[in-house]
């Protein structure tokens, strides 16, 4: 029997934990014990989502003595974490770990590895995302069982908040870092939907009295790095009001952390200049000493101004320590008129060019939070109205919720809070009714708590059900038959079993489940089956995957019956359960909330009217039978696939991806000649580029690996081992760091063997292909810093011969680009070693080695990371150069300001054009 509920706010800024115990009606904050001092324990209710990583030496063993040191969260002992870790940041730049919450979001880092505190030098300790939001729930559930050993919080009813914004990799992640802290089993929540809870349950007893009046909440949570926007239905039946989502945010990375880095920018034009603008290091402790400014000036009985005083690092970039005021008008300028700026309810949110994306972090571009919410507002117009009750002929207009929810600690301070309500007012022409939230900090951890305690039928439930039936498409031609897989107004949580149900799972190859949906008031039951034909019948986004076998000699299908549930936080969640083995599950997660699934996207699933035939075309040169096929007509299967397709450079990543799964089922007839093994790894490494950003490249990538150890067959064939290297760099997107590695490997083993007077080669070295070679070093973006500073190191020397191919100056750009393609943002090279290549890239005649020019660009690419761009006065002057070559405007402005390749560039640094239509996901 669990003894208590449990609610935790993982928050960027803190962390908080609240309970109850099972059944009761009371819910508690826990003060969570942490030190406070050197030496000092306290319990509090907040416990800063931060780490400190001390020196060596700095702190005695005794500062850090916890109640429970010496238990089993001995890994996070080297860090101080929580309050004290807060004060000793401020004070010694450059060893706070802040924002892992953050940084658990963004796609352009490896959030496994190593990167926090970021930009930082190897005397640092790091640890990844993952890692440091582990040691949050590992210090919290330290803290929990040295209070309560009786009750173990692993053995707990655990509700974990994330944000409503975050996707199935974040929510992963969080999943990934509680797994790491002992909290294997726990719900997640939505925080804006566990903020409503606790109001809820504060009001339970009123609550047809509090919502009489109100027909749509809006939920505004606004924490130190997210702004997430939830919008709640209200109506009532026999007299009790029935609440009901309809619509959550985007992912939106704005918060409290970007009012202090505003801030912090602003303190540091008067304590440095652009020239010498403070390191990532000092920019760290300058802003978390404006935040604790921030709060005491938008604070009650805030003072006209508070000192800051920045302590020298030791190199005198700005002369020691220095001091200056910030005073209160300033942070309301800046917070409160550059947050929540005034204006109309068709303002959007702008492409700011002065985007705050300091350490590495894609904050929101434009700072503007009520311009995000008028956007949110206006994709969700519809289904306000619906709730309003009012048609569009009544209210053309924007339509703006009745009731305003705030939470999250930005809105301490009333400034912010009276100017979102009051600027809502303004736009619905009547003012809004504002719901009490007095601690915005601790309401999360309540209200998840308060949800756990609804779903054991003890607290008000925001519910309603599935907006939708939805319905797995059979696999019949027309695809016109469905089984209802989750009845509309099916609760949360609640599993539906189709027992009358049996399927065949195909194992070990790539399948793909297509969903639709209705809206229709029509009472399916589950494993009923429908005609799609007929209806509202919207399809949806298919899940493309791979159900592994467990022994690959065992049968390629399973018969299984499937169980369903809508969870939390908007997926529908469908196992596979095999009829022989209960034991046996596989999981399928369809995304219900993207911003395509929306839409019916049937169209974009037709498969290409000539495919049929390409793979024809293609059985004949690489099928089973030993067709009697003539050399040449080999060589012109590219052409013909062309006439027949058009230009491959309009295949899309569709199209491409089912021919390669033709060519990867006929690979093992590649080597039949010189002319098919060069073909096959040609058109391969064409239809897999770049490697990811479709459905299943993963795996497509992981069976193309299979053969690297095999290599080609035609070894005295140039035009061969050119195409090896080129279906290696076209996929190298795809590939892990160690398969990077053994690649490097491989390359550097047969330079060395080449390079030697006797070398036992059985081929010709001078056949291999080096300028190929360097191009794929050149695009092994995840391995080690050092390999790519050595190579391109060695490359410069041989460019400055005059018979060397220009061409390697592309490597050297890519190899030393601020933004890579696809690695990981801590992989760059750092600033200072790609100066000094720029100085060697100086010395040439961009007019006439014209590689060198967007090499430079590259190199100087502007990221608004000041951890990895080049120093100003660097930048300027390959502005300078560029613009004397005529070079294109466009590269002029990647090394000035931060902004986003165009497709064209873009293909430029991958080292060809990419598929039609991919979406590659950037900063």
């Amino acid at each position: 029997m669990k003894q208590y509920i449990v609610g935790i706010d993982l928050g960027t800024s803190n962390t908080v934990v609240a309970y109850a115990k099972a059944g009761a009606d009371e819910i508690r904050v826990f003060d969570v014990d942490q030190l406070v001092g050197l030496g000092e324990v306290g319990a509090r209710p907040l416990l800063p989502s931060v780490r400190y990583h001390p020196a060596p030496g700095e702190l005695a063993s005794g500062d850090l003595q916890l109640p429970w040191s010496g238990a089993d969260d001995r890994e996070t002992q080297p860090a101080v974490i929580g309050r004290l870790a807060r004060t000793l940041g401020a004070q010694v730049p450059g060893r706070l770990v802040t924002s892992a919450k953050s940084w658990l979001s963004h796609a352009s880092v490896d959030r496994l590895a190593p990167i926090l505190p970021w930009g930082v030098g190897d005397e640092v300790g790091r640890v990844s995302p993952v890692t440091a939001s582990a040691s949050y729930l590992a210090h919290v559930r330290a803290a929990w069982n040295h209070r309560f050993p009786h009750a173990p919080l692993e053995d707990q009813d655990v509700v974990l908040t994330v944000p409503a914004s975050f996707d199935e990799g974040a929510r992963a992640l969080t999943l990934e870092a509680a797994r790491i802290a002992k909290l294997a089993t726990l719900r997640l929540l939505e925080e804006p939907q566990a903020a409503f809870y606790d109001w809820l349950f504060h009001h339970r007893a009123t609550l047809g009295a509090e919502l009489a009046q109100t027909r749509l909440v809006l939920v505004c949570d606004v924490g130190g790095g997210t702004t997430d926007l939830t919008l709640i239905k209200v109506h009532f039946e026999d007299g009790e009001p029935q609440l009901t989502r309809i619509g959550v945010g985007n992912h939106l990375m704005l918060g409290g952390d970007n009012m202090d880095f505003a801030l912090a920018r602003l303190v540091e034009t008067r304590i440095a200049t652009e020239q010498t603008r403070l390191p990532a290091a000092s920019l760290s402790q300058l802003v978390e000493r404006c935040r604790a400014a921030k709060e005491q000036l938008l604070g009650a009985q805030a003072p006209d101004s508070v000192a800051i005083t920045l302590l020298s690092a030791g190199a005198r970039l700005v002369g020691g320590a220095r001091t200056t005021e910030l005073s209160r008008r300033e942070v309301e300028q800046v917070v409160v008129e550059g947050f929540f700026p005034t204006g109309g309810p068709d303002e959007l949110p702008r492409r700011s060019r002065a985007a705050i994306v300091e350490f590495g972090l894609p904050y929101a571009a434009d700072p503007a939070i009520t311009r995000h919410i008028a956007a949110f507002l206006n994709r969700l117009a519809a289904q306000s109205r619906d709730a309003l009750g009012t048609p569009d002929t009544a209210q053309p207009s924007l339509p703006i919720p009745d009731t305003l929810l705030l939470n999250g600690g930005v809105f301490r301070a009333k400034a912010h809070a009276d100017r979102l309500a009051s600027l809502l007012g303004t736009w619905r022409q009547q003012p809004l009714h504002v719901l009490q939230n007095d601690h915005p900090d601790v309401a999360v951890a309540r209200g998840a708590g308060a949800y756990g305690l609804a779903r054991a039928g003890h607290a008000p439930r925001v519910g309603g059900g599935s907006p939708r039936s939805y319905f797995l498409v059979l696999d019949d031609a027309q695809a016109s038959r469905g089984v209802c897989l989750l009845p509309r107004g099916t609760e949360e949580g609640h599993e539906v079993h189709l027992e009358d149900r049996v399927f065949a799972l195909r194992l070990g190859h790539p399948v793909r489940f297509h969903l639709t949906s209705t809206v229709a008031d029509t009472v399916w039951k589950p494993g009923e089956l429908a005609d799609l034909t007929t209806g509202d019948f919207v399809r949806l986004p298919p899940v493309a995957t791979v159900v592994q076998q467990q022994d690959a000699s065992g049968p390629r299908e399973r018969l299984v019956k499937l169980t369903t549930s809508l969870t939390e936080v908007g997926t529908l969640e469908t196992h596979c359960i095999a009829t022989d083995d209960p034991s046996e599950r596989w999981l399928l997660e369809f995304q219900l909330r993207r911003d395509d699934a929306e839409h019916d996207v049937s169209e974009a699933a037709t498969r290409h009217p000539s495919l049929d035939k390409a793979i024809e075309f293609i059985d004949r040169t690489f099928g089973a039978r030993a067709a009697n096929v003539d050399p040449k007509e080999v060589k012109r299967l590219r052409a013909q696939l062309e006439q027949l397709l058009g230009p491959r450079q309009s295949w899309d990543s569709a199209l491409l991806r089912e021919l390669f799964g033709a060519l990867w089922e006929r690979a093992g007839r590649r080597r039949r000649s010189a002319d098919h093994e060069r073909l096959w790894l040609n058109l391969a490494g064409y239809c897999a580029r770049p490697g990811f950003g479709y459905p299943l490249d993963e795996w497509r990538i992981e069976q193309l690996w299979s053969l690297f150890d095999d290599g080609i067959q035609y070894v005295n064939e140039g035009q061969v081992w050119s195409e090896w290297w080129t279906l290696w760099r076209r996929a190298a997107g795809g590939l892990h760091e160690d398969a990077q590695l053994q690649v490097l490997d491989a390359m550097a083993w047969l330079q060395a063997a080449a390079g030697t007077k006797r070398h036992k080669l059985p081929f010709d070295p001078a056949k291999v292909g080096y300028a190929d070679m360097v191009r794929l070093y050149a695009s092994l973006e995840r391995i080690a810093v050092d390999r790519k500073i050595e190579f391109a190191q060695q490359l410069m020397v041989r460019l400055q011969r005059p018979s060397e191919n220009h061409q390697g100056w592309w490597a050297v750009g890519r190899i030393g680009s601020r933004r890579p393609f696809y690695g990981s943002a801590h992989g760059v090279v750092p600033p200072d070693v790609a100066t000094r290549w720029l100085d060697a890239i100086f010395a040439l005649d961009w007019k006439k080695v014209e590689p060198a020019a967007f090499a430079a660009a590259q190199i100087a690419r502007m990221t608004g990371d000041r951890s990895r761009d080049l120093p100003l006065p660097v930048r300027e002057t390959v502005v300078r150069r560029l613009e004397a070559t005529s070079a294109s405007p466009a590269w002029v402005e990647m090394v000035r300001e931060v902004v986003t390749l165009d497709n064209a560039d873009t293909g430029r640094v991958f080292g060809e054009s990419l598929p039609a239509g991919l979406k590659l996901i950037v900063e």
